[in-house]
């Protein structure tokens, strides 16, 4: 049973944008940090952005900084993904991602919350198709 509920996927045109929502499906964990990945059909699943839950830190992939902004709404316990600019090697399947455990240090949070490692809740995923 996913954890979090992703929308806001869909087809858009190369150059276009996307934005994608994410929350709890049930408000029973805190959240300390979240996150968006991505797996494209034949690739392995990679990291897209994350962000501390206080706001303080985002980290994002190289290849979409610049144009995909992670945002979070306290009061709505939910995560954004605006995608801008997207291009033909964006489309996948973007998964929401939750931890529950702090982790100190903007160093620190950055080299963990790139690997799947720290987070403990999944959405089942929301399909982001470009067409060129």
């Amino acid at each position: 049973q996913a954890q979090l509920v992703e929308s806001g996927g869909g087809l858009v045109q190369a150059g276009g944008s996307l934005r994608l929502s994410c929350a709890p499906s049930r408000r029973s964990f805190h959240i300390y940090a979240m996150g968006w990945f991505r797996q494209a059909p034949g690739k392995e699943r990679e990291f897209v952005a994350a962000i501390r839950w206080s706001g303080t830190l985002t980290y994002y992939e190289d290849s979409v900084k610049g144009r995909f902004t992670i945002s979070r709404d306290n009061a709505k316990n939910t995560v954004y993904l605006q995608m801008n600019s997207l291009k033909p090697e964006d489309p996948a399947v973007y998964y929401c991602v939750a931890d529950s455990q702090y982790t100190d240090g903007d160093y620190a949070f950055k080299e963990t919350h790139k690997t799947i490692g720290p987070y403990d809740y999944w959405g089942q995923g929301t399909q982001v198709t470009v067409s060129s």
